[in-house]
């Protein structure tokens, strides 16, 4: 058995190519829309692609299951669990096979077992892999968003990404009933799972990428939890705001995308004029919101730029990023592409904006300030959890993560300022809010981390239960 795990570190996001060295055969599982590391994975390995399998429609991420089969000619294994509302809208297609509970899949002498494990949605399915050539004992499950390192998929999503109100309770119950199932496998039985730390598919994810089923039943809360109303408490409780892209990304998986390609290169813009302020501009550089071009959204490219971007950056709208170096343009455009945002139309270099500034352009900095104004209206832009534990009296709270839909909340005549924990969010949000039409935004400079230093813990008095 050869196995090779695909790590986005944009995304915290694991896919796995199994392969059987005997036969040549090889089965990919949760692959993005970005298919060629698979390709040349599995040539690396001397191996071709005759399956390709999905644990279940994907919210955090566009998938690239069913245009990685369409390029390798595989066939592409998807839920038909979950019932009429949870199934692919493209599982009448030719080489595309509808797998139940206790389906099996064979790679050559391996044998995947489809266990339907729902909760984190409904259609889920792990599947238990078995190397017929070593042993008949089973050696690993494929858990996807199930089953993660140190916790369990968030059970919460239906309701608060996908809007289906009062299914949270419901899932969460599925979830551990899911779990008890896994009590017929071996202690020896590892584990890898379909994200790691980082991921918003949970709240507490272990950054190792593997574990066994034996030490997840002696470190994992929700193995350990056996009481049915505690657990559903405790797994709903403070789960991270969804980023808003995760309501869209469970209809684009559901009918599958259309391909995707990192071919051809990504343009440079040699004159910011080009633009002509009709395209949104993504300002990813680390700095940009000390001078962008007016209009554009600044977030800087980094660990949580994916999250960051699904959240206030439209699908759909074709875009054009600053960017320090093309490199970095490649790999943003590349990390915005795998969340849906796939119109990208080229990037400006510090020259170009250079020469902008020299031809009497005027570039469009964050004001920050260093304690509120009695005339500007508070916008916490922090998690629900993090305003639950502390806020400043008489803040409004809109998460960064659902930013455009509530910006209904505020008054448009009124100053805004947005403040967070450190000062970064609150710079993408005044951006974000000031692309969206609200003229007068400042951020506190450093967030309530500064401060509570300068001011003392006195200054975040208000506490929501």
């Amino acid at each position: 058995m050869i196995l090779e795990r695909l790590a986005e570190g944009s995304l915290a996001q694991s896919a796995y190519l199994i392969g059987c060295a005997a036969t040549g055969e090889a089965l990919v599982i949760d692959p993005t829309i970005d298919t060629a590391p698979y390709i040349e994975a599995a040539t690396a390995e001397g191996l071709r692609i005759t399956g390709v399998a999905e644990t279940h429609i994907h919210a955090d991420f566009v998938s690239g299951g069913r245009s990685l089969a369409a390029a390798t000619g595989a066939t592409l294994y998807v839920s038909a669990e979950g019932g009429p509302d949870w199934q692919y809208t493209f599982a009448g297609e030719p080489r595309v096979r509808v797998l139940r509970d206790g389906d099996v899949i064979r790679v050559g002498n391996i044998r995947l077992e489809a266990v339907h494990t729902p909760g984190h949605t409904p259609e889920h399915m792990m599947y238990v892999v078995t190397d017929a050539r070593a042993s008949q004992e089973p050696a690993g499950a494929f858990t996807g968003d199930f089953l993660f390192i140190g916790d369990v998929g968030r059970p919460d999503l239906l309701e608060t990404a996908a809007g289906q109100v009062g299914t949270m309770e419901a899932s969460a119950t599925r979830l551990f009933a899911s779990l008890r199932r896994l009590s017929v496998y071996p202690d020896h039985l590892l584990i890898w799972p379909g994200h790691g730390s980082g991921s918003a598919c949970g709240k507490n994810l272990g950054g190792v990428p593997v574990s066994s089923l034996g030490y997840e039943r002696l470190t994992n809360w929700a193995l350990r939890e056996t009481n049915e109303h505690k657990f559903v408490a405790s797994v709903l409780e403070d789960q991270p705001d969804p980023p808003l892209y995760f309501g869209e990304m469970k209809k684009v998986n559901k009918q599958g995308a259309a391909p995707w390609s990192a071919t051809p290169a990504l343009p440079a813009i040699p004159e910011v004029a080009l633009t002509g302020g009709q395209k949104l501009v993504v300002d990813i550089r680390l700095d940009a919101d000390r001078g962008t071009l007016p209009g554009a959204i600044a977030i800087p490219f980094g660990r949580n730029f994916s999250t960051w971007a699904g959240s206030v950056v439209p699908a759909s709208i074709p875009f054009v990023l600053v960017a320090p170096d093309q490199g970095t343009a490649t790999a943003a455009r590349r990390a915005l592409a795998l969340i849906g945002r796939t119109a990208a139309e080229g990037w400006i270099s510090p020259a170009a904006l250079a020469r902008y500034r020299a031809t009497g352009g005027a570039l469009e900095s964050v004001r920050t300030t260093a304690r509120p104004g009695a005339e500007q209206t508070l916008v916490d832009v922090r998690t629900t959890a993090e305003w639950r534990a502390g806020h400043l009296a008489g803040a409004i709270h809109v998460p960064l993560a659902r930013l455009p839909e509530r910006v209904a909340k505020l008054d448009r005549s009124t100053p805004l300022l947005a403040y967070c924990e450190a000062g970064t969010r609150s710079g993408i949000a005044a951006t974000a809010l000031r692309q969206l039409g609200f003229a007068d935004v400042t951020s506190l400079e450093g967030g309530l981390s500064s401060y509570r230093n300068h001011f003392g813990e006195a200054a975040e008095v208000a506490k929501t239960g």
